[in-house]
């Protein structure tokens, strides 16, 4: 009887650690995080970047972030934060926000901003926001 007494806290102290193990394991390959993103002039139709820069004309008429995640579980958030950093005549500021709900294992998603008028010269920036907590920032510029 007494030897039954020692082993119940060994085992217990076993199947306790396993439990651990196992919720971290599940809850890392369940957390959903941004891989890349780029920045460019054009998608593809699978939603590849097919001209990536980060430099752009006043004439480019749309401009691109293509994010690629990883581990997403449905009802993930991606948002983008289009801002100008620096432009003569402007103030610095939000240009526009837009928002995804992603399904699970939705891995690409392209964000595009477009103007139909010539962009000021300067620079600017886009803030990717996983599930509303800022994870990526990219730093772009319009030049004649």
């Amino acid at each position: 009887m007494n030897r039954q007494v020692r082993l119940v806290p060994l085992v217990l102290s076993a199947l306790v650690l396993l439990a651990l193990t196992a919720a971290a394991c599940e809850s890392s390959a369940g957390t959903a995080q941004v891989k890349s993103a780029i920045l460019g002039k054009g998608v593809d139709q699978n939603g590849n970047m097919v001209d990536p820069t980060d430099t752009f004309a006043p004439t480019d008429p749309t401009i691109h972030v293509v994010a690629t995640l990883a581990n997403v579980p449905d009802g993930t958030t991606l948002k983008a934060m289009w801002y100008v950093v620096e432009v003569q005549g402007s103030e610095p500021g939000v240009i526009d926000e837009i928002s995804r709900t992603l399904g699970s294992g939705e891995e690409t998603v392209d964000f595009t901003l477009a103007n139909d008028r010539p962009w000021p010269v300067g620079k600017y920036k886009v803030e990717l926001y996983l599930n509303d907590t800022l994870d990526k920032t990219l730093e772009f510029e319009v030049k004649e």
